[in-house]
């Protein structure tokens, strides 16, 4: 039973893990047009119990990208330099996408876990109450 309890915290932490990312991926997407902006992103890690793997994961602390920041050119704009240019945000639409794409799946992924997870605790408990 207590692996059943396990597979739960696993899926759990993917899944948290995984709202995290998206978090970060819709900042990024609601400030692609913010001058100076820097893509976040995270990655995960293992997480660790007395020094052993638990098999769950932890997100890392936000790393800003540094991409080069677009130069836009526009003298008109109030934060353009002398030559007429200023600092965009170095967040590409594609990757973001793709990467809400993917933290999508792999919430998914680890939901239906969840649930096959339940199923089978639900099956046992109907075994031992026969």
């Amino acid at each position: 039973m207590s692996d059943l309890l396990n597979i739960f915290n696993l899926s759990a932490s993917g899944m948290k893990a995984q709202t995290q990312r998206l978090q970060h991926v819709s900042e990024n997407i609601a400030n692609a047009d913010t001058p100076g902006y820097q893509r976040k992103s995270i990655s995960f890690e293992q997480e660790l119990e007395a020094g052993r793997h638990t098999g769950s994961v932890v997100a890392s602390d936000v790393s800003l990208d540094d991409r080069q920041l677009t130069q836009i050119y526009d003298p008109g704009h109030p934060l353009a330099d002398e030559a007429g240019y200023y600092s965009g945000s170095n967040v590409d639409l594609m990757i973001e996408i793709a990467d809400a794409r993917e933290a999508q799946r792999s919430y998914e992924a680890n939901l239906k876990m969840f649930d096959q997870a339940r199923q089978m605790s639900s099956s046992l408990l109907d075994l031992l109450r026969r």
